[in-house]
């Protein structure tokens, strides 16, 4: 193997940039060339690429966001997209891909190697820290981080005005970012996508905290719970308990700014492993880290073994929120 490219698709996550900074120079390490692919699959697709060097990612590794830029192409889910993406990668010189994102991305990079065999090998990077066969995502701490920072703010002007407060995080699909901030910052419910909600008791809840002496009430709510967004929700208590109830929505703001430390190391590890995986000959893997390890996993195992939320987790969401 002499050249290989990398690409960052889906949503951003602050880390991925220190891992294309991994990838690349540990591939000029092995005397190997690297194309940077901008704008994921539609960047393979319109040949938008640049072979990088130790200078392309110089000053990186503190950088939010991704400096190939990220995007999601339409035409890569059809057979002629995918035939075009190819044929810049064999006329490139291209003999192996590193896949920064998704279960999205993986899945495109898992098509590709069954259609072409071009050897592939995924990071996982996404803030919702929900990829089957790592306990780690890239960009997921960083993310937590920004959003008890904001819980924390925010306690101080619930607690100055007695106002409840409902704070929406993101997870779509799943709760992560909204189970662990939620204990991080002693938030009084905590509503996930992986727990039906049952807005009744909330309101109960709330209302015998109010009665007991309660100054304020942090409710965080992860965006795809079922009983709806924190506005829809906050609609619902606020006619049970009566009580003047405030909502913040965090947004895209957790997606971005410095990667923590967590998540620069982290992800320096797993760039590293991935070009390490590909000179090895391994393919169609993602590299995952697993009790403090790099370990690897199919890609189809990826989306396909989902994992869950630690019980034990809400457990002690439960018992301290009590």
């Amino acid at each position: 193997m002499k050249i290989i490219g990398v690409l960052t698709s889906g949503g951003d996550s602050a880390g991925m940039n220190a891992a294309i900074r991994a990838v690349v120079r540990t591939a000029l390490t092995y005397n190997l060339s690297v194309f940077g692919i901008k704008r994921g699959y539609e960047g393979l697709i319109e040949d938008d690429m640049l072979e990088m060097d130790y200078d392309s990612v110089s000053g990186i590794l503190s950088r939010g966001g991704t400096i190939l830029y990220s995007a999601r192409s339409e035409e890569f889910l059809k057979p002629v997209g995918r035939k075009k993406a190819i044929k810049n990668v064999r006329r490139r010189g291209i003999e192996g891909l590193v896949v920064i994102g998704g279960d999205g991305s993986f899945q495109g990079a898992h098509t590709l190697y069954q259609e072409y065999t071009i050897p592939v090998v995924g990071i996982p990077g996404t803030i919702d820290n929900d990829i089957g066969g790592t306990e780690y995502t890239i960009g997921y701490d960083t993310a937590c981080n920004i959003a008890l920072e904001a819980l924390d703010k925010i306690r101080d002007t619930a607690q100055s005005h007695g106002r409840v407060f409902l704070v929406e995080v993101m997870g779509k699909h799943a709760g992560y970012i909204a189970l662990e901030t939620g204990i991080a910052s002693g938030a009084e419910v905590i509503l996930i996508p992986e727990v039906t909600t049952d807005v009744d008791a909330v309101a109960r809840k709330l209302s015998e905290g109010i009665r007991k002496g309660w100054r304020s009430a942090i409710v965080v709510v992860a965006e795809g719970d079922d009983a709806g967004g924190a506005f829809k929700i906050s609609k619902k208590l606020k006619e049970k308990i009566g009580r003047d109830i405030r909502v913040t929505i965090l947004g895209h703001i957790q997606r971005g700014g410095f990667p923590s430390a967590v998540d620069r190391i982290n992800a320096s590890r797993l760039g590293v492993a991935a070009v390490d995986m590909l000179v090895s000959g391994q393919t169609d893997i993602m590299v995952g880290i697993v009790s403090g390890r790099v370990v690897t996993t199919s890609l189809s195992k990826t989306w396909t073994q989902k994992k869950g939320v630690d019980t034990d987790l809400i457990r002690i969401a439960k018992l301290l929120s009590s």
